[in-house]
């Protein structure tokens, strides 16, 4: 069996069309949305919305975790959009840009693709676009070529409010529920400093307590993930697992595989 393994597709479509090319099943581990490249302001939602310039600004206010006033400007930049004309609101404007995404990113999925959500992904949208063949799980498990596969999708809470974000606890019940699994694969790393440190972003990610406990307590042969786009260490083994950062699928393109 060989199995491709994308996360942080973040709108790159074109690649995702070929990722599952030479294996038997490609698994997605979300973030398949663009609201703002933090490497090409140019691209995603944002600047579609408020320009390049603005992009620039709310990079620069995030990466200097100014997030306080990163807020401020967005909200100020949506009053002004409403005044030109936008009259349907934020939250619909950035639904639209989203539908517009997953209709061309789910339409690029092989068969079969399984598929978890991203902390910027909204799940209450790809049961319109997730199609026969792709297998959508959150805090579920799923056979693949004989072994355990389990999935729990998002992110936890963060300065950064992304769309699906939640509490400690819920996502510590989500992977307590997945039992015995061989693989283990989620949006976010587990709590460990190498694992969660973005290099370029010079911050750490939110990683997860309850997955590290996981890891000790069930001793899957894999933890793949991925939500950190250029971490100090891709791969580390905790006790009997190997854990692997299948990395930032929207500048390399490239699936990591796994075969066995």
């Amino acid at each position: 069996m060989r199995v491709h393994v994308v996360s942080d597709v973040h709108g790159n479509s074109q690649a995702l069309g070929s990722a599952g090319d030479g294996a038997d099943a490609l698994i997605c581990l979300g973030d398949l949305v663009l609201f703002l490249d933090y490497a090409d302001h140019s691209r995603g939602i944002f600047p579609d919305l408020f320009g390049v310039e603005n992009a620039d600004l709310i990079v620069e206010l995030r990466t200097a975790r100014r997030f306080e006033e990163a807020r401020a400007l967005a909200g100020r930049l949506w009053a002004g959009l409403e005044a030109r004309g936008f009259t349907e609101g934020k939250e619909a404007a950035i639904e639209a840009a989203v539908r517009k995404q997953y209709a061309e990113l789910f339409a690029a999925f092989p068969a079969p693709t399984y598929a978890t959500y991203g902390n910027v992904d909204i799940p209450r949208l790809w049961p319109e676009y997730a199609a026969p063949g792709t297998t959508v799980l959150d805090g579920e498990r799923v056979e693949i070529g004989g072994r355990v596969f389990g999935f729990v999708g998002g992110g936890l809470r963060s300065p950064m409010r992304t769309p699906y974000e939640i509490d400690d606890e819920t996502y510590a019940a989500k992977i307590a529920a997945l039992g015995d699994v061989d693989v283990l694969c989620t949006h976010i790393p587990p709590d460990v400093p190498e694992l969660c440190y973005d290099t370029v972003a010079r911050r750490f990610e939110r990683g997860s307590s309850a997955i590290l406990d996981a890891l000790h307590a069930v001793r899957p042969a894999y933890h793949l993930f991925g939500h950190v786009h250029q971490p100090l260490a891709r791969r580390m083994r905790i006790g009997a697992t190997e854990c692997v950062n299948v990395g930032h699928f929207a500048s390399t393109g490239t699936p990591w595989a796994l075969e066995w």
